[in-house]
């Protein structure tokens, strides 16, 4: 397809892609500039004034007000993220940063977590404005840094630092929610309307250095593999919440299936099933071993980075219990937490959302989901602002969404691109 073909949301996501945007965690990331500065020129092109907040050099948040018809109306912030996890290129069948047209999917690292709703936005608000259109409320469009790293130097600091940005907003939608997957036969959308908590946790052994050569039973190295092998292994139990209840009473309903456990309702969704499994229990999966610097040396120390997902108001339960499944002898670190989400799937935004999903997609249910991870949607809580997950996209059957978060080969489709952008056009034409 030539590029001066594409329609204007495929361009704008295939653009950001273009800006590698690689955040490492720790503080250490490539930053957020180009990709910001590109969004802030779309958005005074559209006739608006975006405001720009760099924390530290080179993270970049930009956000931009746009004014409605019925101002009387608390503002709606529309928001995504601008940094993207690293992609080893070897690994892919594309360059992951080349924003390369295949097969017609956009592929590239953030084709999907999020360049494709930060585009979405962008070309929704785009039609209003171009047309001689407002939307019925003021609208928040705001571009955060740092997101894949708790968004210490994006959200977080943005709330605390430039409130004012939101003034008068009391909703918002972003990521992760408003897609569609295959339930049995059928299919549904999942909006999303809570985000599990999260602690990345350090755990550290203790013991004794030696020659590499001795026998040696005071070995931090081995004190801390057992440690992360019994905590890797553990079965945590499905605990049911007022939103997985919902979501597994439709999925029964759409699938025809009243008495399969939660685990079993969850492979009715096909390629979606273990994003779905994780929303009914406590995750806590290893993802990082440092220890020693020569072969012949036994270090005194060993350390292992852990990714804890748990339901809301869980946080104090489930460390203690990480706590006795490795050991008194293993040091627990808190490096990172944040907050829970959950509110009810109800309301005027949650009634206006199913209804723009309903136009483009009639008979589809559109069923609520309690998100495993999280999203800016946390610190916007911070300030009073309630947060949906709405990225609306209509998927092949087939395709492994979820599966492409933090994946290999990221793509998504070109036409769900140009549905997700008339979805939200619509519903801030509307809401």
């Amino acid at each position: 397809m030539p590029t001066d073909s594409l329609p204007e949301v495929v361009r704008l996501a295939r653009d950001l892609i273009r800006f590698d945007t690689t955040n490492f965690g720790g503080g250490n990331a490539k930053g957020e500039r180009e990709a910001a500065e590109y969004v802030g020129a779309h958005l005074s092109s559209l006739g608006l004034e975006p405001q720009f907040y760099e924390p530290v050099p080179r993270r970049t948040n930009v956000a931009a007000r746009v004014a409605g018809n019925n101002p009387d109306k608390p503002a709606l912030v529309l928001h995504g993220h601008l940094d993207v996890v690293p992609a080893i290129a070897e690994d892919w069948s594309v360059d992951p940063f080349a924003g390369e047209i295949r097969d017609g999917m956009l592929w590239g690292r953030g084709a999907v977590d999020m360049k494709n709703m930060n585009a979405m936005i962008l070309a929704a608000v785009g039609d209003l404005l171009r047309a001689g259109e407002r939307p019925e409320r003021d609208l928040v469009l705001a571009f955060f840094s740092d997101e894949e790293n708790g968004g210490v130097e994006g959200s977080a600091r943005v709330v605390a630092d430039r409130p004012e940005w939101f003034a008068g907003a009391t909703e918002a939608i972003s990521e992760v929610g408003g897609y569609s997957i295959p339930v049995g036969d059928g299919s549904a959308y999942l909006l999303q309307v809570g985000e599990k908590a999260l602690m990345w946790l350090t755990l550290r052994a203790r013991g004794r250095a030696g020659h590499g050569s001795r026998v040696h039973p005071d070995n931090a190295v081995t004190r801390l593999a057992d440690a992360v092998a019994r905590l890797g292994a553990t079965a945590w139990p499905v605990e049911l919440t007022d939103t997985t209840r919902q979501l597994l009473a439709g999925m029964r309903g759409i699938c025809g299936d009243a008495g399969g456990s939660p685990d079993d309702i969850a492979r009715a969704a096909g390629p979606a099933e273990a994003f779905l499994a994780s929303t009914w229990r406590t995750t806590a999966n290893p993802t990082g071993l440092t220890s020693g610097y020569k072969h012949n040396v036994i270090p005194d120390a060993a350390s292992a980075t852990v990714d804890v997902r748990v339901l809301p108001g869980q946080e104090e339960r489930v460390l203690a219990e990480i706590q006795r499944t490795v050991g008194d002898d293993i040091e627990i670190e808190m490096f990172h937490r944040d907050i829970g989400l959950e509110v009810p799937f109800a309301g005027a935004l949650v009634d206006a959302m199913v209804g723009a999903l309903g136009s483009h997609d009639p008979g589809v249910p559109v069923l609520p989901y309690l998100l495993g991870a999280g999203t800016d949607n946390k610190s916007l809580a911070t300030i009073g602002i309630t947060g949906y997950g709405f990225a609306p996209l209509k998927l092949p059957r087939e395709l492994d969404f979820t599966g492409m978060f933090h994946g290999v080969d990221e793509r998504v489709p070109l036409d769900a691109l140009v549905f997700g952008q008339r979805v939200i056009a619509d519903l801030i034409r509307t809401y």
